[in-house]
């Protein structure tokens, strides 16, 4: 089968990286490593993996009129991304700082900056749309009046509503995400749950279910992005359930593998030689 079309709907980010040798707690102070600046995003770095994967991806974003924006912009036109339906923004371009733990764990805060001008002003002829919500809402409300399947990465979930992921193919969230919303109105749910993997839900119940791998996890920041991608597109060539899902898990767990959210994307061919290695 042809490899589907897609179009990422979400932030462009820099993010400012820290490791540290574990997550502060409330108000206390950690000292860390000196920052790395990558480019970044869950918008950004979803449509890095979906063209890594394999298929023709198309970016929708908003960035600031600066050197960052232009740089992220520039990173994802390098990787193969189609980036001329992204706009400018007087804002400055969007910000993430992300700790990082000795064991991969994180902790991330976003400063959105030209993200909440995100506008879908024209969309390119698509099989999927894939967005998230680390951008204004009104876009991705409107992405539910065309005829084009929307996979949403409910995240951060607080900004979503019921009635609007009701309406999606599918929603992805991860364990704590899962907590605040009602599982049992969803036809199709996806939790991710880190090192344990993930399963689908159906109407509140559980319907599959895949262990992830053993890696040696050294960053898990882009872990959630290549499993959303790969998810999406496996499931937009109309694999089964199970083989989707696993599919996705590996994608997650390949992208652990090294520093940063883009450092470690996995093609489709890597996944699927990983997975019948292992068979």
């Amino acid at each position: 089968m042809t490899a589907p079309r897609v179009a990422v709907v979400g932030s462009c980010n820099v993010d400012v990286i820290v490791s540290v040798p574990r997550l502060p707690a409330r108000g206390e102070t950690v000292l860390g490593s000196d920052p790395v600046r990558a480019p970044g995003g869950k918008g950004a770095n979803q449509a890095v993996a979906a063209r890594r994967w394999g298929s023709p991806t198309f970016l929708v974003a908003s960035v600031g009129e600066d050197s960052e924006g232009t740089w992220v912009l520039d990173n994802a036109l390098t990787r193969g991304v189609d980036v001329s339906a992204c706009r400018r923004s007087h804002r400055p371009t969007g910000v993430a700082y992300i700790t990082v733990d000795d064991r991969g764990e994180n902790q991330i805060v976003v400063a959105p900056g030209a993200n909440a001008d995100l506008r879908v002003e024209s969309l390119p002829e698509v099989d999927v749309v894939l967005a998230q919500l680390e951008v204004v809402l009104e876009p991705i409300i409107e992405l539910l009046d065309r005829e084009v399947p929307l996979v949403l990465n409910a995240s951060p979930t607080g900004r979503a509503t019921l009635a609007l992921m009701e309406r999606c193919a599918v929603v992805v969230v991860n364990e704590l995400e899962a907590k605040e919303i009602d599982l049992g109105r969803l036809g199709h749910c996806v939790v991710t749950r880190g090192a344990r993997g993930a399963s689908v839900w159906h109407f509140g119940e559980e319907t599959h279910s895949v262990p992830a791998p053993r890696v040696e996890a050294i960053d898990t920041v882009g872990a959630g992005d290549a499993f959303c991608a790969a998810y999406a597109l496996e499931w937009a060539r109309g694999e089964s359930p199970d083989v989707v899902l696993r599919r996705a898990v590996y994608a997650g767990a390949f992208a652990t593998t090294a520093p940063g959210a883009q450092g470690a994307l996995p093609t489709r061919e890597e996944i699927l030689t990983w997975i019948d290695a292992e068979s």
